[in-house]
């Protein structure tokens, strides 16, 4: 089932079973590259996406794994992270590097370095959530406590 995945896909599912987490990833049809595209895809609440979002402190990568319900306050992770620089959205060059996916298939592990990473609490208010699995056409569904193992992410409001 895996060889027919997509290689970023392959390397996700490689990274969950390193962290002890059976997870299936599913390929869709067309790509998801929003929040809101996902949850019509798979017939969900958009709350239930977790989004991959990367933010750059400096040169240094921080991955916010956030409901697709609402926004991240970069004020709020800046004084949660107590970081010497203020974040700021990274560019496509910067979040493929940090990652080695693309936006829009981002995925919470699979990166050629584990990621200084928060998991936004409002996705514990759903039994399973739903993840890019490193190609905007892949999906990884997983529950919040998974999530926050696999990426050693620190739970946190990203928002007020």
């Amino acid at each position: 089932m895996t060889d027919v995945l997509p290689r970023r896909s392959r390397e996700v599912v490689a990274a969950l079973a390193a962290a002890g987490v059976e997870a299936r990833v599913r390929v869709l049809p067309e790509a998801t590259r929003t929040a809101a595209e996902a949850a019509r895809v798979l017939g969900c609440e958009v709350g239930q996406i977790a989004n991959s979002l990367v933010f750059v402190a400096g040169s240094e990568p921080v991955l916010v794994m956030t409901s697709g319900r609402h926004r991240v306050q970069t004020e709020v992770l800046d004084g949660l992270l107590g970081l010497a620089e203020p974040l700021r959205r990274a560019t496509p060059e910067e979040v493929r590097l940090a990652t080695g996916q693309v936006i829009g298939g981002v995925a919470p592990v699979g990166h050629p370095r584990p990621l200084p990473t928060v998991v936004d609490r409002a996705l514990f208010d759903y039994e399973l959530v739903h993840a890019a699995a490193g190609t905007p056409h892949s999906i990884v569904d997983l529950t919040p406590q998974q999530l926050a193992r696999v990426t050693a992410g620190r739970v946190a409001d990203v928002r007020r």
